[in-house]
């Protein structure tokens, strides 16, 4: 299965759109597609397509993370891989792109967040050499 990676555009809102209902966030055509454009017009932001046999496939979203309590490191802040997909080596293609972003942009550490209750993703995480650092809750409040 050949899989080629390219930087997302705004072309590509569609099938980011359904990829990123499969993973479970229903956002609008119209959010994904002024999230891509914001994201891929910001220097320390980018974002990767999957495509196989000139289709989206997968998407991943990096960034460059400044805290102030830590050194700078390089976050996945988006993966996702077609169902039908999974299993292929597609996602750790993606996490591969999402390393040399992140070695490109003078990091270190690649980390990423997984909701607690997928638990497929943590194994495949760990398979690909990903250490769990911390647990957390996030909280949320409307402003």
């Amino acid at each position: 299965m050949e899989i080629f990676i390219r930087q997302a555009a705004k072309d590509d809102a569609l099938a980011i759109t359904e990829l990123t209902h499969q993973l479970g966030y229903p956002l609008s055509f119209e959010q994904i597609l002024e999230n891509i454009n914001v994201v891929i017009e910001k220097k320390d932001h980018d974002a990767f397509v999957a495509v196989f046999k000139n289709r989206v496939i997968g998407w991943v979203g990096v960034a460059q993370a400044f805290q102030i309590e830590s050194a700078p490191f390089c976050e996945i802040r988006g993966l996702v891989v077609h169902d039908e997909f999974r299993n292929h080596g597609v996602g750790k293609i993606l996490i591969e792109k999402a390393k040399l972003w992140g070695r490109e942009k003078g990091n270190d550490k690649l980390r990423l967040r997984c909701n607690a209750k997928r638990t497929e993703a943590h194994l495949f995480y760990q398979h690909l050499g990903f250490s769990e650092i911390k647990e957390q809750k996030v909280f949320e409040i409307n402003i």
